[in-house]
Order: structure tokens, then C-alpha cells, then sequence
């Protein structure tokens, strides 16, 4: 069986495709991996297939304020959709769809005959337990998440609305509203498997049964790889230091973050590695970040280093702490690792997955990202690293955490669809 896994995004929407990726193809199956052209390296290295996928989420440019966002965002799309069906036609026998895809994929299946799942890295149907994870960390009771949930998916068909219209027309397909589509879906029971962790979020108590909960998928790392002789050398020269990077968020902002990190962990008595990432972090600065601090400067030093990518599986283990942007990947390996988080959510869901953290205790509480300074970031990394419960309450998280097998669920459940189904029809 060739599968096809569609994804679209940023790194932490596509890296954790190539683990699960992996685990397929280990299983039997032929597997290629369908994303933007910037991430082929990422398929290469673990060994898929690559097909790409014609949009790139930079092309429109930098927006500022929501009307802008929904704009860029439905430009991306349509782009999107402009060669998705020449990427399944390929050859595909099981489409597996990620959030941003699905609304996508549905049409093309319809089409080809082409079964499909859902393979979501956070979860999006609308529940009572919680309010919607891009609309805040406050619950409205249980009525008003799950009303706030519809509108946002309501709020998404409205987005992909112009994308599905010229996807269906090319697909010489009726017209269908991208609502309606969805709607059909979920009144078939569309599965969809969610490759997060219960140990930060349970499975809502009142999801339909087609929507599982399989625990986390991880970026491919090959077995043979190491980190860096200089960041081997700086781990053995003292003690666990702390990690501050935020991954693809914050482009523009090294400068003033990579100041205001440097002047917090000095004033917390911390080493520190600052992972450089899309903000371009460093520790180059001259200590103006923010106009605060203790005096101390924030140019680079023996006792902070600036790194590029690393994977998280092998650095995080060795660390004390780790301050980040509160991704969804990012969070589950601060978990997995059992060390404790200092969380500066920027957007989207990043402020759900901070507060999931602070929840459980594995984290601090959340420091809005436009409220930084060296000051409020020293405090919480000086209670992160000298408070044991922290870190005690990260190791118990991470503990639940290993005992899932998130790639393990997915093989599962591809093989009861191909043993329960006749054998899909050839793309056309």
C-alpha cells in the first residue's frame, strides 16, 4: 500500500510526519511525505519520499491585525490547493490528512476514490472540556466551548472557502461549500487520529468514537547522529544549562530576545544555550534589549552559547530547563524529557499548550510574549530550576508520556482500515 501523508505549515506542522512517517514504512508500507519545498531535507534525511506541495507561507509577506492574517492565510491555500491533486496523483492508495490538508484532501478523495484519516497534532473538534485551543485558556462552560468551537471551525471553512471552490472546479467535482463538506464528514464518521500527548490533555469526554487519541509522533532523528563537538564541549564544562529558543515564531526579534535572555540567565546564576531558530537568537547582544536589567552585560561569554538546529531528543535530556514558545512539539518533548518549562507563548495555540503545562505543574506560568523582560524571565527561571516540583511534576508527565505509542496507534489503525476495506482504487 503506498500512503501519502499531506501536511503544510511551519517545521513543528511537518517534522513530527517524518517519525511516523518512518514507523509506517518499517511497517510495509511505501510512504511519501507531501509538504512545502523548504521542508524536502526533512523527508530526505529520514529516508521518504518527497513530493511538494506549491505554496509557501512566506510568499505573502509579513501581516499585521486579523483581517490581514485571514487574507494571507486564504492565499496560502488556494495555492495550496492549486497542485494537490497532481501530488496524490502520483500514486496513492491512503491518504492521511493534517489539519491544515484535510479540508483540502476531503475534495480530492471524493474524487479519486482515495480513502483517507485524519492525522491532527492538536486537537480542533469542538468539546465542553475545553474552549477552542486558538481562542484563549478560558473556559466559557461547557456550552460555550463547544459554541465557541463551531465558530472557529466555521471561521476555517471560511478561509479554505476560496481554495475548495477552484479545487473542486478543477476537479470537474459539483459545487460544495468547504461547511458542508465538513459537515458530510463528520456525518460519516471521518476518522481522525491526534498525536498528542493525554498526559497534557486528555481525551475530551464527549468526542465521537472516529476521533482518537494515539499520544505524540516524532521528528525522525537517525541513530547515528550526535549533537555538535562545541555543544558537547559546553554541556561537559558545567552544570544542566538552560535552553531559550522559540522556534519559527519571533522573526525579526533575535536582537531584543537574545538580550533579554542573555541579562535573564545571568541574573538567574544560569548557563545558557540560545538555539538561534527563525528570530535569529544570539548571544551578541550589548544589553539594550529591553531597557532593564541589573547592569550586567548581554554580549556573548563562556557561560552562554547560540546554536542552530538541534534535534530536541538529544539536547533536551541534558538540560535543566527550557524556555520556548509553547508549541505543540515543542512542549511534548519538554515533557518527554522531565525537565521543567518557562513558557513565552507568541500565538495561535501556543497559549493553550503553556497553560496545559502550568496545569499539571510541569511549567511555569505563562509570560506574555510582548510583556518579556530580562527581569520577569529571570524570576520564573530561578523558580523553574530551584523549585523540585517542577521538574518532579515534568518527570511524572514524561513517565505517562513514554508508555504511549502515538506511531504505534497509527499502524494500527491503517492496518484495520486495509484489512476492514476493499482495496483502494488507483489514483487518477
Amino acid at each position: 500500500m503506498r500512503i501519502l501523508i499531506a501536511t503544510a505549515g511551519s517545521r513543528g506542522d511537518v517534522a513530527p510526519y517524518t517519525g511516523l512517517g518512518v514507523a509506517l514504512r518499517d511497517a510495509g508500507y511505501e510512504v511519501a511525505l507531501a509538504a512545502t519545498q523548504s521542508f524536502a531535507p526533512l523527508a530526505e534525511e529520514a529516508g521518504l519520499e518527497f513530493r511538494p506541495l506549491p505554496a509557501d507561507p512566506r510568499a505573502h509577506g509579513a501581516v499585521q491585525g486579523g483581517r490581514e492574517l485571514m487574507r494571507a492565510a486564504a492565499a496560502f491555500l488556494t495555492d495550496l490547493g492549486e497542485g494537490f491533486a497532481d501530488t496524490v496523483a502520483e500514486g496513492t492508495d491512503l491518504l492521511l490528512l493534517s489539519t491544515t490538508t484535510a479540508p483540502l484532501g476531503w475534495h480530492v478523495s471524493e474524487a479519486t476514490g482515495i480513502p483517507s484519516m485524519g492525522v491532527y497534532l492538536t486537537p480542533t473538534a469542538p468539546t465542553g472540556d475545553f474552549a477552542p485551543i486558538v481562542a484563549g485558556t478560558r473556559s466559557l462552560g461547557r456550552f460555550g466551548n463547544r459554541a465557541a468551537g463551531r465558530f472557529t471551525l466555521h471561521m476555517a471553512d471560511r478561509v479554505f472557502e476560496p481554495a475548495v471552490a477552484r479545487l473542486r472546479e478543477r476537479l470537474e467535482l459539483p459545487a460544495l461549500t468547504a461547511a458542508r463538506m465538513r459537515r458530510r464528514q463528520d456525518e460519516a464518521g471521518w476518522p481522525v487520529l491526534h498525536g498528542f500527548s493525554t498526559a497534557l490533555v486528555p481525551r475530551p469526554s464527549d468526542w465521537a468514537a472516529p476521533l482518537t487519541v494515539t499520544g505524540c509522533w516524532w521528528p525522525y532523528v537517525d541513530a547515528a547522529r550526535r549533537l555538535p563537538a562545541e555543544l558537547e564541549d559546553f554541556l561537559a564544562a558545567g552544570p544542566p544549562p538552560v535552553l531559550v529558543g522559540f522556534g519559527s515564531m519571533a522573526a525579526g526579534e533575535g536582537e531584543r530576545l537574545g538580550a533579554i535572555a542573555v541579562r535573564a540567565l545571568r541574573r538567574a546564576g544560569l548557563r545558557g544555550i540560545l538555539q538561534s531558530g527563525s528570530a535569529g537568537l544570539a548571544a551578541n547582544g550589548d544589553g539594550s534589549g529591553n531597557g532593564a536589567g541589573d547592569g550586567a552585560g548581554a554580549g556573548a561569554g563562556d557561560d552562554v552559547l547560540t546554536v542552530g538546529d538541534v534535534p530536541h531528543a538529544l539536547l533536551f535530556p541534558r538540560l535543566a530547563a527550557v524556555v520556548h514558545h509553547a508549541g505543540a512539539g515543542t512542549t511534548a518533548a519538554a515533557v518527554r524529557a522531565g525537565i521543567p518549562s518557562v513558557t513565552v507563548p507568541v500565538a495561535a495555540d501556543q497559549p493553550f499548550w503553556a497553560a496545559r503545562l502550568a496545569a499539571i505543574g510541569a511549567g511555569t506560568a505563562p509570560i506574555p510574549f510582548r510583556s518579556l523582560t530580562a527581569e520577569s524571565l529571570a524570576d520564573a527561571l530561578t523558580a523553574a530550576v530551584r523549585n523540585p516540583s517542577y521538574a518532579q511534576a515534568a518527570a511524572a508527565a514524561g513517565r505517562h508520556l513514554s508508555g504511549e505509542d502515538g506511531a504505534g496507534g497509527v499502524v494500527a489503525a491503517v492496518r484495520r482500515l486495509t484489512l476492514s476495506s476493499p482495496a483502494p482504487g488507483r489514483s487518477r
